[in-house]
């Protein structure tokens, strides 16, 4: 059984925390006025966590330990907190701006339009559901909204808003469906379990690989879970899927400052964690696997990768062309602690004794787990503008 000390690591370090904030009036991007159309998609559908979250798990009622950051500095750029992990605004925001689209809804915003698209992904949320993580060991405590959980609200949803089979095929063939990220937050606990020693050396190497090795039994699970979901919607209709990749595990400033390596033999030209990298890199090649698959099965329809390990690390390498501080790229913008990564797992972003730094724009993690606006707008633009989303799932006019 895991120790205390153990689950209070878990419950502060690990994504699966999220961040909720409370509502504030839409942006103007979100107004009323008729939708411009970008290449036929008049809606969006969103499924994941805290990557995406537009406000579902403040709805939930998320209270606690975690309940500062349900305040200012979270959406600072924004006017205020909105339930979004960010100081503004997210990957999902942008292309729906980009697309013409009104800013998504959260799901559980009962007097929301849902007109053009919704979003259903819920901060903290898991690929397997919680009765298959309590087999291996691992219990929710945050959320139960798993990607299934997200699906049904779907069908739900669906239901209500269509009344036959071919209506709710009609509106999937407009639309744009966005599987994940999701899959982040099952893996977290895993290495969790393993959690390293405070003063560094060689043994945080052998336990970092060890939390590694026990979790790759997730990844077919994980995955299985990301494509099955993907196939369901498919078969309801959608013509047009993205499906992200895993992050850069070891890039993140929260993973670099738990695992506290002091040899460097444990870190890429990036100054990230070549284990955790190439654990994440691993989900990702079998994520590729399975989207492989789903092509075969429904040719007609165009599946794309969203490449999130490969934009992150042209962040990193590109950093001060991109506008960001190349010595601040694994440095936190709001946390505390200082040092290399600004953060501390006992004062998080928004606790009482943290700051946020003076130009959030030229940081690309906004609280040691998630990305400043900035950094999801550069993301955005690598993604569905640059290639990195494949094949483009979107034809944007040129300019």
């Amino acid at each position: 059984m895991a120790s205390p000390a153990l689950l209070r690591y878990l419950v502060v370090l690990l994504l699966l925390v999220g961040c909720p904030g409370w509502p504030v009036p839409p942006s103007p991007a979100s107004s009323s006025s008729p939708p411009r159309t970008v290449d036929g998609i008049t809606a969006i559908y969103n499924f994941g966590d805290s990557i995406s979250d537009t406000g579902n798990f403040i709805r939930e009622g998320a209270v606690g330990l975690m309940e500062h950051t349900g305040k200012l500095p979270y959406g600072s750029a924004i006017g205020g907190p909105t339930g979004r992990c960010s100081d503004g605004y997210l990957m999902i925001d942008f292309l729906a701006q980009d697309l013409g689209l009104p800013l998504l809804s959260p799901y559980l915003d009962t007097g929301a339009d849902f007109t053009h698209g919704v979003n259903f992904a819920v901060t903290g949320a898991t690929a397997l559901d919680t009765a298959a993580l309590a087999r291996i060991g691992v219990n929710m405590t945050h959320t139960n909204s798993s990607l299934a959980v997200q699906l049904q609200r779907f069908k739900d949803f669906m239901a209500s808003a269509a009344k036959t089979p071919w209506e709710v095929r009609e509106k999937l063939a407009s639309s744009l469906v966005m599987v994940g990220e999701i899959g982040g937050n099952d893996y977290n606990y895993a290495f969790g379990m393993n959690s390293p020693q405070p003063n560094g050396g060689l043994n945080n190497i052998g336990r970092m690989i060890t939390g590694a090795v026990e979790s790759l039994a997730l990844v077919p699970l994980v995955v299985k879970s990301i494509t099955g979901a993907a196939k369901e919607l498919l078969d309801m209709g959608a013509t047009r899927m993205v499906i992200p990749g895993n992050f850069p595990l070891g890039c993140v400033p929260s993973y670099l400052e738990a695992v506290n390596e002091t040899d460097r033999v444990a870190y890429d030209g990036n100054g990230c964690l070549i284990g955790l990298n190439l654990f994440a890199q691993m989900h990702n090649v079998l994520l590729l696997q399975g989207i492989r698959e789903l092509r075969q099965l429904y040719p007609s329809a165009t599946i794309a990768y969203a490449d999130y390990f490969s934009a992150y690390v042209q962040m990193l390498r590109g950093a001060s062309k991109m506008g960001f501080d190349a010595a601040a790229a694994t440095k936190a913008c709001c946390g505390a602690g200082g040092g290399a990564y600004n953060f501390d797992m006992d004062r998080i972003c928004g606790a009482p004794g943290t700051a946020v730094c003076a130009r959030p724009e030229e940081h690309l993690s906004w609280d040691g787990v998630h990305l400043t606006q900035h950094a999801y707008k550069v993301m955005t633009e690598l993604l569905y503008h640059r290639g990195l989303a494949s094949p483009a799932p979107v034809n944007f006019p040129r300019m």
